[in-house]
């Protein structure tokens, strides 16, 4: 094997096990780290599926420490969170107490999701991990929308600016595969649910994002 090859392999194991760690015992860095590997572009990344979201009740998959929570409530939307990482949770409920009175935080699995078929208008998820493909994750996920809802996926985010700082940003996104290479059989899970799905690309000077608008038929 390729001795490049085998190093990026190697690095990307070890970060991706640094992430899990980000996301429950770590968490308490989470902002920090996001704003650093992002150069300090996290935020706005999440915020850009905010014109897919109009409510009047829309419930996010894996939410974070809730950046998306806390803009979508000050929109006076009724935003539900679902989250398997209590230290996420703890994160979440502190930041909307500061910011806003809505606090629907619930710890589970976005695989079992606790609430009743056509409940929400839409259903949306920032730059999740694998488990967004699980036929289960689809399924729940169609289930809980409304006919005509949507499911709103910001999978992958690419660095294209040309300084040091950013090209190695964006080595590093790749690495660890925040940043994959887009392939369009990635929507077939989608289909095969049932979702009639369009793809839309958000283009920056320094970055692009890929949104999965997935509409339940």
């Amino acid at each position: 094997m390729n001795r490049s090859l085998l190093r990026n392999m190697i690095l990307a194991r070890v970060m991706r096990a640094f992430f899990s760690l980000l996301y429950h015992q770590l968490a308490w860095t989470y902002d920090i780290v996001a704003a650093l590997v992002s150069l300090g572009m996290w935020k706005a990344w999440v915020a850009s599926v905010l014109p897919d979201l109009n409510g009047p009740t829309v419930l996010e998959l894996g939410h974070g420490p809730g950046y998306l929570q806390a803009m979508l409530a000050k929109r006076g939307i009724q935003v539900f969170g679902v989250d398997e990482s209590p230290q996420m949770g703890k994160l979440a409920a502190r930041r909307l107490r500061r910011q806003t009175s809505q606090q629907l935080l619930l710890r589970g699995y976005a695989q079992m999701l606790p609430f009743k078929s056509a409940s929400f208008q839409q259903v949306v998820s920032t730059f999740p991990s694998e488990y967004i493909l699980d036929p289960q994750t689809l399924s729940e996920t169609y289930r809980v929308l409304i006919p005509g809802g949507t499911f709103v996926v910001l999978p992958v985010a690419w660095i294209t600016g040309h300084n040091w700082m950013e090209r190695s940003a964006a080595w590093l996104f790749r690495v660890t595969g925040q940043s994959e290479d887009w392939d369009a059989s990635m929507l077939i899970p989608y289909s095969d649910t049932g979702f009639q799905t369009d793809l839309r690309r958000i283009i920056q000077k320094r970055w692009t994002l890929l949104v999965i608008v997935a509409k339940k038929n």
